[in-house]
């Protein structure tokens, strides 16, 4: 009993999955499915069978499975804000006056200290804290808390 043609379709499904989590888009796993429909046919049918089945699979796969893998199993990464952009929002404890005329003003967000400078030059004094409106380059504009 030795290795038969479905045996590495079954194979080549199982890379094309695993291949699938390092590029979530649904693209390998449109193969892979594919390939599957090729195993299945190999047990049938000859080469030609395979593609056919192979092509069908993978055409179902993208066009069928994929919108509803992309819509329901992968998250959107570009809602979620990361480094310097996820600031926005949270508060900070002044550290240095902001006083933008003088160019000083330094504030402490989750044990970091950010260069800042006040949204409307307001001058804003050591230990009130301010909320973080947005990030230029490395510099954070923010604005009191009353």
């Amino acid at each position: 009993m030795g290795i038969e043609i479905w045996h590495i379709w079954i194979i080549i499904a199982i890379i094309l999955f695993i291949t699938e989590v390092s590029a979530p888009n649904f693209i390998f796993g449109s193969f892979a499915i594919g390939s599957i429909f090729a195993g299945v046919a190999s047990v049938f049918g000859g080469i030609q069978a395979q593609i056919i089945a192979f092509i069908v699979g993978a055409l179902v796969a993208f066009f069928g499975i994929r919108p509803f893998a992309l819509k329901y199993l992968y998250k959107k990464s570009d809602k979620t804000k990361t480094n310097v952009d996820a600031l926005v929002g949270k508060t900070g404890r002044v550290v240095e006056a902001i006083d933008n005329y003088k160019n000083e003003g330094r504030i402490v967000v989750g044990g970091d200290n950010w260069k800042v400078e006040a949204e409307n030059n307001e001058i804003v004094a050591v230990g009130k804290k301010v909320e973080i409106l947005q990030v230029n380059s490395t510099i954070l504009i923010v604005r009191e808390i009353k």
